[in-house]
């Protein structure tokens, strides 16, 4: 990570923040984050986690976590309904244009519900 942007981030929101799945909740990729000088917000597990309460503790790491599932939940649907876990074209580019065309399905798929009127209870 170049010094120049981790210093704009740091300005921006205060204490930069790097997000990872569960295989990257090893000691030495949590270590090498918080060298950085950055939080590892990685999704913990149960038993053997390197998350510890340094991070879990803070109301950023609940917010990161919920963000995190907003865009996996865009990311399987593209797997399941969009196609894209088993693609049957090859090549760089006619993958980059069935991506394309997948995220903007996914795009109009959830426009629906944004622009929906709220239900009144």
């Amino acid at each position: 990570m170049r010094l120049v942007a981790k210093e704009r981030a740091q300005r921006r929101r205060g204490r930069l923040s790097v997000a990872a799945d569960k295989g990257y909740v090893t000691a030495t990729f949590v270590a090498g984050v918080r060298k950085l000088g950055a939080t590892a917000h990685v999704a913990a597990k149960k038993r053997g986690s390197a998350i510890d309460g340094r991070t879990t503790r803070h109301p950023g790491y609940t917010v990161s976590l919920r963000r995190r599932k907003l865009i996996e939940e865009g990311f399987g649907w593209m797997k399941t309904v969009g196609g894209l876990r088993k693609l049957r074209h090859r090549g760089q580019a006619r993958v980059a244009v069935i991506f394309t065309f997948t995220c903007a399905a996914y795009n109009l798929v959830r426009l629906q519900t944004l622009l929906a009127e709220p239900a009144l209870v």
